[in-house]
């Protein structure tokens, strides 16, 4: 297959939502329909697997958390689709914004009952930086849930996007009856406990048509003629370029348990989602169809199994092919590496490839050369810029409780903050280090691996900080006094970057207030 073939094949997008909206169970579906796996629960009996590598991930296990991005690679109707399922726990929000980095597109899942919750928010912050194109999948529509208008209006409010229904719910909860399918034309019905399949669908060309009174009830058949005639006198036809520019989010109804609505979703997301996308670098903006080499690795894994200490460096191939065993350009370190065991993955399975192609992930075998935000070239030196740090909400001291392990423990939390656990800022005029978090969680995750990986026994003592921002300034001089006027307050991230540790809203609006030739921001790009 040629190269322009194997590009046009691809695409390569992120499930994401709040924790329990039903992330996982859709991205079971959706390998169901590729015939990556044939039974339910795969992808969760492999999780399982791999969470009991140590007793550590066994807490987690306990705790029903999805704590790292998994890559799933499957084929469907002559598609290749990178499908990456991100971490909805919030404690664990890092991985998933950076994980937005390496996609072209997203699918967020909204719960019908609770609508739109705060992690969605956030989510979708992410990708309005990077006008990443959206497609809705409103979840549990079986369940009693929310008004359908109501949950439209409420997420293009909270969420700022426009949305498009392609398919339409005739109720929901225990009166649901199946979906109006807007493009195709058809009416999809729903039966609870079933799986939804070609003969429940019946084409209705005319919503006029009495045979839609037979099916559904006068009542119903009614209620769905005045919202179809609504919605298309309010959206009209889906314009294909004002999804891909992220300005419109298509809309889809069904239940992910029931495998209902998911097959439409999967079939509109071929036809519409873009294919590989090109990349800002600091240099120029590399194009997909590039004959050359280049990517980026946006996510690193330990095994936390302390027998093996091997690391997985996710790279997303951002341009030309990419072979087994042929040198290249670590752009940062100045060297070149070869490869002789890269990965694609199925779930937690591993699978050598001879080589990839621009929008797939692949897998990098890591001894500790690659830090996130690294890039790999043929020999052109450049770095792709938009992989943000965001501001941590909990902020700790890191305290050696054994002096004899200093160097390991200077080790660990260098080894550990490249692998984007949490951040690590140096406070100026001493060496306290403070480690930031997103959540709770990750400060046990961090105390467990340095002891565990790196005999290194640390506690962790809270500071009354409230964010962390970056500080810029044209004006060098009045940065540097501000620096030094501050300096409880003051510290550099892990690349020298100034910062100040707010201690509370007021605190930080007082000094965006009184420092109006200084600039603060909230995410720092890696590499700045």
């Amino acid at each position: 297959m040629s190269y322009a073939k194997e590009i046009s094949r691809r695409r390569t997008f992120a499930i994401i939502s709040h924790p329990d909206a039903g992330k996982t169970t859709l991205t079971e579906k959706f390998l169901l329909f590729g015939g990556a796996i044939q039974t339910a629960g795969a992808v969760k009996s492999n999780k399982i697997k791999k969470h009991a590598t140590s007793d550590f991930m066994e807490i987690e296990r306990q705790r029903g958390i999805s704590v790292a991005t998994s890559v799933m690679t499957f084929e469907y109707k002559n598609f290749l689709i990178n499908l990456l399922d991100t971490p909805g726990h919030k404690d664990f929000a890092e991985d998933t914004y950076r994980t937005l980095t390496a996609v072209d597109s997203v699918v967020l899942v909204v719960d019908s009952v609770n609508g739109v919750e705060e992690q969605t928010r956030r989510l979708m912050e992410v990708c309005r930086m990077r006008n990443t194109p959206v497609i809705v999948f409103i979840n549990k529509m079986d369940r009693d849930g929310k008004n359908r208008f109501d949950l439209l209006e409420e997420i293009e409010k909270e969420l700022k996007i426009q949305l498009h229904p392609m398919t339409w719910p005739i109720n929901s909860g225990k009166d649901f009856k199946g979906v109006y399918n807007l493009d195709a034309k058809n009416l999809l019905f729903f039966t609870a406990n079933t799986k939804a399949s070609d003969e429940d669908s019946l084409v209705i060309e005319d919503l006029q048509d009495s045979i839609l009174n037979e099916k559904i009830g006068e009542k119903d058949a009614d209620t769905l003629r005045e919202d179809v005639g609504l919605i298309d006198g309010v959206y009209g036809k889906l314009e294909a370029d004002d999804y891909l520019s992220g300005k419109v989010a298509p809309v889809f109804f069904g239940s992910a348990i029931n495998n209902f609505g998911v097959k439409e979703l999967l079939d509109t997301f071929i036809k519409i989602a873009p294919e590989p996308l090109s990349r800002e670098t600091n240099k120029r903006i590399v194009e997909a169809d590039e004959p050359k080499l280049c990517g980026f690795v946006f996510k690193i894994h330990a095994n936390l199994d302390p027998r093996h200490r091997d690391r997985i460096a996710f790279m997303r191939v951002c341009s030309g092919r990419f072979e087994r065993n042929k040198y290249y350009h670590h752009v940062r370190l100045d060297k070149e590496f070869r490869f002789s065991n890269p990965y694609s993955f199925m779930a937690r399975s591993k699978d050598i490839i001879e080589d990839a192609y621009p929008g797939d992930v692949i897998g990098l075998f890591d001894t500790g050369n690659f830090k996130i935000g690294d890039t790999l070239t043929e020999g052109e030196d450049f770095y792709f810029t938009g992989i943000p740090s965001f501001s941590p909400e909990i902020f700790k001291e890191l305290v050696n409780k054994d002096p004899m392990k200093t160097k390991q423990l200077e080790k660990g939390v260098t080894q550990l903050t490249d692998e984007g656990v949490a951040q690590l800022f140096t406070q100026f005029g001493g060496n306290k280090k403070i480690i930031g978090c997103v959540g709770e969680l990750q400060f046990e995750v961090i105390q467990y691996r340095l002891l565990h990986e790196y005999g290194a026994a640390c506690e962790f003592r809270v500071l009354p900080f409230y964010k962390a921002c970056w500080l810029t300034s044209k004006d060098e001089k009045k940065l540097e006094e501000f620096l030094r006027f501050k300096q409880q307050n003051s510290a550099e991230d892990k690349d020298g970057n100034p910062v100040y540790l707010a201690q509370s809203e007021w605190f930080l609006n007082t000094e965006i207030t009184n420092n109006t030739d200084i600039e603060f921001h909230f995410t720092s790009e890696i590499h700045k």
